[in-house]
């Protein structure tokens, strides 16, 4: 009995240890799960909603806290913390939670490395770290010393790096990869192929590189596969139509080249296919027919050749169909009117030709039509009438004819038409302007006629209207300026009569542009109701009368351009208070008078300023210093008498400066107080004023954008849309160049004053295309130097007092298309080389020891000196080469005095100018 007894007490307390043991051991362990928790606490440095200062606490069981799953044993095997907004770091004591099953820490805003302890834990299914802004490399062995049981594993979008590791495929259990938009680089490991379970791969967005493995082909049950956004180049490898199960397959913006396989076909549960924005080239195989469950094919931006196949006709649950950006070519299939479900049709951007075929009516649910940018010929198909879902219609150029049918007034839900540069005739139907629901209309560049009818006020959607370049006429609808709509452009046709008072009413209106139309009578005073107007183009018209005082309203202007009219009066001296918004004012080729504008602030906006060919006077006005942002300055063709502007030295935008034809006078040769004056400056013309003493050395060797223009011409801002014409002189003749171009370069100080020599200096100009110092008293040689402008295009030295040879390096001037070096003293041959074989008489008029081709003066062998003939057969250079019986006959109804008098003093100081060039007119007649 005893023996029972005392047996009986020995496993009672053995019992007892063993429970004691337990509850210690297990007290023990949920100590370090609490432990490792409140670690990763204290690294987080940012809680905004106290989701876990308030509720982590050792007072409560872990298994309590937010977030965290226990088992029955109180061990930790879930953390979700996810979408909390927390920052901080993730400590190396997590990995202490041996019992996890699943880690979620995703869209928060972690940063710093992944701990390596996290690749250690034993248990772990679920990794979800996305949308953090973690940073590290992935372990070369992550998957050798843990991760065993991982099934899913999610990094996207951290600024994750390096190469993606090999050991990858150790994680067998893997059924789901996402690396998306991180900063891997490296290839893609063909070990990945070994992961036969793997049904979601998402490696897109980084910097991969290399070919896509065929390894890959092995994952037959894998669904989705993304490696668009990477740099991966090679061809598409076949083994991947081996991939049956895949219903999402992207390989977008990479360097993917050669063709696309025709084992595609074989994946009969594609749903989205995209291959866009890669360097495929080859035909579009017909196989793609066969893949009839697809819903997106965006092979966009490639260069893939030949005909579209009519097996695409098959593709009857297609949504999208993208093939803009390539070079398909021949015809339209009229079988891709049997894809009755297509909502988006991209064909554009490839050299398709032919008709619209007629079938294309038949896309009831087509939504986005774009056609533009090929070779379609033909008249628009009545069939686009039956539209009746489309939203969005392009048909940008193409070579599109005929005229507009009236089935087009049937698109109730058409918002956007974009039907610019084809060749449409005839007026636009009156059922067009029933479709109430249409925002935006693009009709320019066709060769449209007729009125703009009044019907165009039942668009009350309308928002942008386009018509320019077309051949319409008669007035324009009052009934045009509705309430909504924003941007006008009618440019460049025959439009008449005035523009409608109630203009007024388009109160949302930002933009208007009726530039070259035949509009007459008064700028409406309305215009200054339009508060939300900040363009105004209304050049090449026959406006007339003044400016309206009610365009000081118009605070948020940016451009008015005004020019080529019959305005008068005076600029509203507001205009310059608006400098902080207006951007470009051209008021050229009008009648305005008076002082310009003095009232531009500081902070001004300007970029471009002309008032060329007026009747402005005064002096130009020292608050355009404020303008820090001019490009161009024209106020040519003015009566503005000033000295030279040496303030605007401190523009360092400034590319255009044309003062020609003015009253500026005196010299150009301040000590500058800028050492970059003009950097930027390309058109620089003087001309036609009474600048004296010597050319402005210091300004040429400024003039940087004139010296290597391929590293210094970097046209910016609104410049590269500068489009005014300016006056070329050249012999005497006006001639228009029409758009200052970015590498248009000029310099014109002609007809003025100047003295001296020309400065060696000007060789240094090498991009500059056109020079013009005629017209002045500059003495000396022609600087050898002028032989390094390569570019230069046309050189007028004429009418100066300039002597010796010309130098033989100017033959090296092989774009030089005009050469005038007339009426100076220049002597000796004339050289043959490259263009100057090209030069007549006219280039060498009235130098009278010039000899040579094209001159019938030819010289002495083996001299520069001249074989005169008798001076009787000299009469087409008589009068320029010396006192000679032609000057005296000048008096000889006058009296013999007078006559020789005057001649002497005209060929001894070139004076008067006036009538030196009337005879100079004469003989080059």
């Amino acid at each position: 009995m005893e023996r029972h007894f005392e047996i009986f007490l020995q496993v009672f307390f053995l019992v007892q240890f063993l429970m004691s043991y337990g509850s210690a051991s297990t007290t023990n362990s949920s100590n370090i799960d609490q432990s490792s928790l409140l670690s990763l606490k204290s690294h987080i440095t940012s809680d905004p909603y106290n989701m876990l200062s308030n509720n982590w606490t050792s007072k409560a069981s872990v298994c309590s806290w937010i977030g965290v799953s226990c088992n029955s044993q109180d061990r930790v095997i879930e953390l979700n913390i996810s979408n909390m907004e927390l920052g901080g770091t993730i400590p190396p004591e997590i990995g202490n939670l041996s019992f996890l099953i699943s880690l979620d820490l995703s869209e928060n805003s972690f940063q710093g490395p992944i701990p390596p302890s996290i690749f250690t834990m034993p248990s772990l299914e679920t990794l979800f770290l996305r949308n953090n802004s973690l940073s590290s490399g992935l372990p070369v062995d992550m998957c050798k010393h843990g991760l065993h049981t991982l099934k899913k594993l999610r990094m996207s979008f951290n600024n994750l790096y390096g190469e993606i590791p090999k050991s990858l495929d150790q994680c067998s259990q893997l059924e789901y990869i996402s690396l998306l938009t991180n900063n891997f680089s490296g290839h893609v490991p063909p070990e990945i192929g070994n992961l036969t379970g793997l049904r979601v791969l998402y490696l897109g967005n980084n910097s991969l590189n290399g070919n896509i493995p065929k390894e890959l082909g092995h994952l037959n049950i894998l669904e989705t596969l993304h490696l668009g956004s990477n740099k991966l180049n090679g061809p598409v490898p076949k083994e991947i139509g081996n991939m049956t199960s895949l219903s999402e397959l992207f390989l977008w913006e990479n360097n993917l080249s050669g063709n696309i396989p025709k084992e595609i076909g074989r994946l009969n549960n594609l749903k989205r296919l995209w291959m866009g924005g890669n360097e495929l080239n080859g035909s579009l195989p017909r196989e793609i027919g066969t893949i009839t469950s697809l819903f997106e094919l965006n092979l966009m931006r490639n260069s893939l050749t030949g005909s579209i196949p009519k097996e695409i006709g098959h593709l009857s649950n297609l949504d999208l169909l993208h093939l803009g950006q390539n070079h398909l070519s021949g015809p339209v299939p009229r079988e891709i009117g049997n894809i009755t479900t297509v909502v988006e049709l991209y064909l554009w951007s490839n050299l398709l030709s032919g008709d619209i075929p007629k079938e294309i009516g038949h896309l009831n649910n087509l939504e986005i039509l774009d056609m533009g940018g090929n070779q379609l010929n033909g008249s628009l198909p009545s069939e686009i009438g039956n539209l009746s879902s489309i939203h969005t219609l392009y048909l940008w150029t193409n070579y599109l004819s005929g005229v507009i049918p009236k089935e087009f007034g049937k698109l109730k839900n058409l918002e956007d038409l974009l039907i610019i540069m084809n060749r449409l005739t005839g007026p636009l139907p009156l059922t067009f302007f029933n479709i109430s629901t249409l925002k935006s209309a693009i009709f320019s560049d066709n060769m449209l006629t007729g009125d703009l009818p009044r019907e165009v006020g039942n668009m009350k959607a309308l928002q942008t209207l386009h018509l320019a370049n077309n051949m319409l006429s008669g007035n324009i609808p009052a009934e045009l300026f509705m309430s909504n709509i924003v941007t006008i452009e009618i440019l460049n046709n025959f439009l008449n009569g005035s523009i409608p008072m109630d203009i007024e009413r388009a109160q949302n209106l930002n933009y208007l542009n009726l530039a070259e139309n035949h509009l007459s009578g008064v700028l409406p005073s309305t215009l200054g109701n339009l508060s939300n107007l900040k363009t105004i183009i209304l050049h090449s018209n026959k406006l007339n009368g003044n400016i309206p005082p009610s365009i000081c309203n118009l605070t948020s202007l940016e451009v008015l351009h005004l020019s080529n009219n019959t305005l008068e009066g005076r600029i509203p001296q507001c205009l310059g208070n608006f400098s902080k918004s207006l951007q470009v004012l051209h008021l050229k080729e009008n009648r305005l008078h008076g002082l310009i504008l003095s009232t531009f602030m500081e902070g001004c906006a300007l970029d471009s300023l002309n008032l060329n060919s007026n009747q402005f006077e005064g002096t130009l006005p020292r608050s355009l210093e404020n303008c820090r942002q001019l490009q161009v300055l024209d106020v040519g063709i003015n009566k503005i008498k000033d000295v030279f502007p040496f303030w605007m030295e401190t523009l360092l935008q400034l590319r255009v400066l044309v003062l020609r034809s003015n009253r500026f006078n005196g010299i150009i040769l301040l000590p500058s107080k800028s050492n970059s004056s003009f950097p930027k400056l390309q058109v620089f013309d003087i001309a036609q004023n009474s600048f004296t003493g010597s050319l402005p050395v210091r300004y040429l060797n400024n003039f940087r954008a004139m010296i290597n223009a391929t590293e210094n011409m970097t046209a910016n801002g609104w410049f590269k849309k500068y489009d005014e014409s300016m006056t070329f002189v050249f012999k005497g003749l006006e001639l228009q160049v029409e758009r200052i171009l970015t590498t248009f370069t000029t310099i014109d100080m002609s007809e003025n004053n100047f003295s001296g020599s020309i400065p060696e200096v000007m060789g240094m100009l090498d991009s500059l295309r056109y020079l013009n110092l005629s017209h002045n008293d500059l003495t000396g040689h022609i600087p050898s130097s002028l032989g390094n402008m390569t570019l230069l295009e046309s050189l007028d030295l004429s009418t100066n007092q300039l002597h010796g040879e010309i130098p033989r390096q100017l033959t090296r001037l092989t774009f030089l298309a005009k050469l005038n070096l007339s009426i100076n003293n220049l002597e000796g041959q004339i050289p043959q080389s490259h263009q100057f074989s090209t030069f007549d008489n006219d280039s060498y008029i009235g130098n009278q020891r010039l000899c040579g081709f094209p001159l019938t003066k030819k010289c002495v062998e083996g001299q520069n000196t001249l074989s005169l003939p008798p001076l009787e057969d000299d009469d087409e250079f008589g009068f320029f080469d010396g006192f000679t019986w032609q000057v005296v006959a000048l008096g000889y109804g006058c009296g013999f005095l007078f006559g020789v008098t005057a001649g002497y003093f005209m060929l001894r100081y070139r004076r008067p100018k006036w009538l030196v060039g009337f005879f100079a007119g004469l003989l080059r007649v």
